[in-house]
């Protein structure tokens, strides 16, 4: 091998082509092992032109996010499409809001069910005055219920959104003095040097510590602060002319431990700093189905629009096809811009003619291509097209496999967002309520384990669609039965209700039934007469 190496150097000194041509020779006849004959190869002619590199999540990511962030929200103010993604999601995760139930280890705590079952619905009242309350706010805009979809929203098209910790002074209509103040993913990035515009990745701290995009890390990696600017990076209007400032909050608190910001961020990869838009792997499908599909539906107008023309011998307007149309509807004033108007007659000079292209709309072809496209969009972002487009007209198992499909996806964000968002405020409001005495908590500040024993809960939120309500209950009866489940489960599953307060009202209802004379059939007999009806 050493001969053989300096025979090529030889050569490439005397004459570097033939060096060059014997090198890439010797490189062809090496033998390809494993990937290199499929996924790693660069002699594959469908694989020449992939040039793809290995970078870190910050290369890959945090340089893009500025310009992903814009196109995604384009996409879901201006694409029908991706604001369906984005708006199914925040539908079926969030809804009207995920509700609390608190749900505390009894037995660790030393109490009773009934005990615990009372201590709960306290703490659910006491936790509905602050959380259906827009003095939860810090901007006073949204509750608490409200929030959660923002946030949510937010967290999906922007990648990351964060939720400030504040506290203002308690007043007789609200005892409690915590305030969330949402802010978005634009706000949170490395600080420059005064009146330069844009966000630079990396920056440095005055402690050392090193910034990228906004979150402050030591030297062991941990996430120690984020820097929150002011205003927004293209902030136009009065506020532009403010300087822009950089403010830096820790994300621990040093003596509690406790949260002071809420970092909503879904990560992918390890070491990753800030997300990414739910809509990014698709970014581009999605814009030229937009393109594609206004397109179509300009042609489909212009087809529609009936023209009729004249030839005369006579004189007539300078501008033919803005002649037909009445002056106080015409859009420009132009003479160089035609518009066409529904079964217009107009009449051309001579020597004038018009020739119309035949667009054959609506295309026939229209509804299987885009169809087609949000077959894989749907597919990247988790949702079945029949979820995506709403459009249920396959078969009865074939569409309740969609929306058990896109269940699963739903219900594990559900969980994401209660765990990272929910449960943090509920625990921080819950410490205040304790420390003022309202809610009674013994050894809640003195151990953490007990402290994780008071704020256990559930956080429920809108049950999946029915698509047949009778054989939906007859399946939630037969779990029940078998054990694995129970009806309060099966409530909040079915429509979101509590089964207690079911129990409760029906209970008050058969009383006033019965006084009434009023004959209550029983779930059996129900079931039976809907049967017979069916049948």
């Amino acid at each position: 091998m050493i001969i053989i190496n300096i025979i090529d150097k030889v050569i490439s000194v005397f004459s570097p082509e033939a060096g060059m041509r014997r090198t890439a020779a010797r490189q062809v006849v090496r033998i390809l092992n494993g990937y290199e004959q499929g996924g790693a190869s660069y002699t594959k002619k469908s694989m020449r032109g992939w040039i793809t590199s290995s970078a870190s999540p910050k290369d890959d990511i945090d340089r893009s996010l500025d310009t992903l962030r814009a196109r995604s929200r384009d996409l879901y103010m201006n694409g029908p499409i991706g604001a369906a993604a984005l708006k199914t999601a925040r539908t079926n995760v969030i809804g009207p809001g995920l509700r609390l139930k608190a749900n505390i280890d009894a037995e660790f705590l030393g109490l009773t069910n009934e005990q615990a079952d009372e201590w709960c619905g306290r703490v659910q009242r006491e936790f509905a005055l602050w959380a259906e309350s827009k003095h939860c706010d810090a901007l006073r805009m949204n509750d608490f219920y409200d929030q959660q979809g923002i946030a949510f929203l937010g967290m999906l098209m922007n990648g990351d959104s964060f939720a400030l910790f504040r506290h203002d002074k308690r007043t007789p209509w609200m005892p409690y003095g915590l305030r969330l103040h949402l802010i978005e993913a634009d706000r949170v990035s490395t600080p420059m040097a005064p009146g330069v515009k844009g966000d630079s990745v990396e920056g440095k701290a005055d402690n050392g510590n090193l910034i990228i995009s906004g979150v402050e890390i030591d030297s062991s990696g941990a996430v120690v602060a984020y820097h929150v600017s002011n205003m927004y990076p293209t902030e136009t209007g009065y506020t532009s002319a403010v300087m822009r400032e950089w403010k830096r909050i820790e994300a621990y608190g040093p003596r509690t431990g406790r949260p002071n910001i809420l970092h909503l961020m879904e990560a992918d990869r390890a070491e990753q700093r800030r997300g990414v838009p739910l809509l990014a792997p698709v970014i581009e499908a999605l814009k030229q189905v937009t393109r594609y599909t206004e397109a179509e539906l300009m042609a489909a107008v212009i087809s529609a629009m009936f023209t009729v023309f004249v030839k005369t011998e006579g004189p007539s307007s300078e501008n033919p096809f803005s002649a037909m149309i009445p002056e106080e509807q015409q859009v420009a004033r132009e003479p160089t811009v035609y518009e066409m108007g529904v079964g217009a007659i107009n009449i051309l000079q001579p020597g004038e003619d018009v020739e119309i292209a035949n667009p054959s709309r609506p295309n026939a072809n229209f509804d299987g291509f885009v169809t087609a496209m949000c077959r894989f969009i749907g597919a990247a972002v988790e949702i079945p097209y029949e979820v995506l487009l709403k459009l249920f007209n396959s078969s009865y198992s074939a569409s309740r496999a969609a929306l058990l499909e896109a269940w699963k996806m739903f219900r594990t964000r559900r969980t994401w967002t209660a765990k990272e968002f929910c449960q943090p405020v509920y625990e921080e409001w819950l410490a205040e309520a304790v420390a003022l005495g309202r809610i009674h908590a013994p050894g809640f500040f003195t151990d953490p384990a007990i402290r994780k024993a008071w704020t256990a809960a559930e956080w429920n939120g809108p049950a999946p669609g029915q698509l047949d309500p009778i054989k939906e209950a007859k399946a939630a009866g037969l779990r029940i039965n078998l054990g694995l489940s129970t009806h309060e489960r099966e409530a909040i599953e079915a429509n979101g209700s509590d089964f207690w307060a079911n129990v409760r009202q029906l209970k008050i209802e058969k009383e006033a039934m019965t006084d009434a004379g009023i004959s209550n059939l029983s779930a059996p007999e129900a079931e039976k007469e809907v049967i017979e009806e069916d049948a």
